[in-house]
């Protein structure tokens, strides 16, 4: 692992600066103190980080849960009740391990979820523009549509004029061209522009910017648009940050409740994050995904144990440790162990750093996710495809995450519905243009309920005196719905001199007295019988 530190390095210290403002951020809108969401983040990088079978993915507190903590916080009565949910939610998360649970994640298309990762890339984008030219009225975890003021995305972009500090756009900006020149160009000219990533220089002239224009009103940072981590003033301030769960409010339903939302919603979102990082790993790494649920559920527990936020995989802090080439969990333990050194030792520093700075970063993390060239990817690949990428994007931005992959869910298999109505009732029809009346009709292999109105039009639309040869021999589930259609069909059949005859396993019949008498001789699931 050791072999890809000058991979994993680099990385990590991209990841860092994406995270900790993420982190602080997360944790005042979901109304805890600062110090929980930073203490997700460090036990999300380290201990998940370690456990976690996923090479590239980072863990931490999620924007997704921020709502549920925000509500759950209030409803149990304060915030040491609801770390109690939040170790009760790990325990949970073991479990769902323990059984094997990781597999839900396979069942979500490939459209919904590159639909996911688009998704997120715009909201990157449209959240961090006001921050871009320094209008920090919410918190960066506030990702929500509707804002915690009022405002909605649109509408705070909208406000930047009224609100631009000219500081921060001026060093956003040109932290923003320093991203691009180090990435573009920088980084093909030299090996040292690979070691030193090109968002610690961005970082590092932001600091220097705001120190040698704090004198200057024009184009000086204020501390509202500074990143705030809190400063502690001893070691015994230090410790006091810890929360630790009130265990006597275990005997609350409402905890239990609250618990296991937060277990199913991160274990959720973890699965698809999961599913969504081995998509963009270039190595095509496969992620264990019942071990990440083991990982995510020891990880719940001692963030609860401690006072910190539930913590998930994260996609936002997972594509950033890929754009920056991050090979293997040593950058997201790293990561980790940046957050915990640099509270402890430098927070005064940190406290130095213009978001401005940060939000370009996240620009670039953003339109790397949202790249054009993506929507014309899927719209090429036809309409089965990009519908459900489309609408799994507007139901992100306009609502959530979950929200939104469940649109994009439900809309795939809307499709696969109306694709399996339209061609899995026959694998084809033969002699239709040849004027002898006889048509063949080949069953597939699975004939469900879902096919009934198919077949049916396609019975109902037969000429009198047709000669209908139906074969049955490679079906191997028949639903009871069809073959009661078919009954149906063999009196209306005799009505209009149409004659039927049956190809199937045990033989070939005409006219049969009893089509559902037939089918019941028939073995319809598994390997067919040979029946003499």
């Amino acid at each position: 692992m050791f072999k890809t530190l000058k991979h994993d390095l680099p990385a990590s210290i991209v990841v860092f600066f994406v995270a900790l403002p993420l982190c602080l951020g997360i944790a005042l809108a979901s109304g805890a103190p600062l110090f929980s969401g930073l203490i997700a983040g460090i036990v999300g990088g380290i201990v998940v980080g370690a456990l976690s079978g996923s090479k590239i993915g980072v863990s931490g507190p999620a924007a997704g849960l921020a709502a549920i903590v925000l509500t759950a916080i209030g409803t149990l009565g304060g915030y040491e009740n609801f770390l109690v949910a939040v170790v009760l939610g790990g325990a949970i998360q073991l479990l769902f391990g323990l059984l094997r649970a990781g597999i839900i994640g396979y069942y979500f298309p490939s459209s919904v979820i590159k639909g996911m990762l688009t998704g997120i890339g715009i909201i990157i984008i449209l959240k961090q523009i006001p921050h871009f030219f320094g209008l920090d009225r919410d918190p960066e975890g506030d990702w929500a549509f509707f804002q915690l003021d009022g405002e909605n995305t649109f509408s705070e972009i909208l406000n930047i004029g009224e609100y631009l500090q000219i500081g921060s756009f001026v060093i956003g900006l040109t932290g923003l061209a320093i991203l691009l020149i180090w990435d573009n160009i920088l980084s093909k000219k030299a090996k040292i522009f690979t070691v030193i990533q090109g968002p610690l220089v961005a970082v590092a002239l932001g600091i220097i910017f705001y120190l040698v224009t704090q004198d200057n009103e024009t184009i000086s940072i204020g501390k509202t648009h500074l990143v705030s981590v809190p400063v502690p003033d001893s070691l015994d301030s230090f410790i006091s940050q810890f929360r630790f769960p009130n265990f006597s409010a275990i005997t609350n339903p409402q905890v239990w409740v609250t618990a296991f939302t937060i277990a199913l919603v991160a274990s959720l979102e973890t699965l698809l994050c999961v599913e969504a990082t081995d998509k963009l790993d270039p190595n095509k790494n496969v992620t264990p995904t019942n071990r990440e649920l083991l990982a995510q559920g020891t990880g719940n527990i001692i963030s609860g144990m401690i006072g910190g936020l539930p913590i998930t995989q994260v996609i936002v802090r997972s594509s950033a440790n890929i754009q920056s080439g991050g090979r293997t969990k040593l950058s997201a333990i790293i990561h980790g162990f940046f957050l915990l050194i640099s509270v402890i030792l430098i927070p005064n520093l940190l406290n130095k750093i213009p978001l401005s700075v940060l939000a370009a970063i996240l620009l670039v993390v953003g339109y790397k996710l949202a790249k054009p060239a993506l929507f014309k990817k899927m719209w090429d690949l036809g309409w089965k495809q990009y519908v459900p990428f489309f609408i799994t994007i507007i139901g992100i931005v306009f609502t959530d995450l979950l929200v939104g992959i469940g649109l994009g869910l439900l809309v795939g298999i809307v499709v696969v519905l109306i694709k399996s109505y339209q061609n899995s009732h026959f694998l084809h029809k033969e002699g239709e243009d040849i004027d002898d009346g006889k048509i063949k009709m080949t069953f597939a292999e699975e004939v469900t309920f879902i096919n009934k109105g198919a077949i049916l039009n396609e019975l109902n639309s037969l000429k009198e005196n047709t000669y209908l040869e139906l074969d049955v021999r490679n079906t191997k589930f028949l639903d009871y719905d069809i073959i009661e259609i078919l009954e149906d069909f063999a009196f209306k059949a005799k009505q209009k001199n149409i004659n039927i005859k049956i190809i199937s396993e045990r033989g070939i019949v005409e006219n049969p007295d009893s089509i559902i008498e037939f089918f019941k001789l028939e073995p319809r699931e598994g390997k067919p019988k040979k029946i003499a």
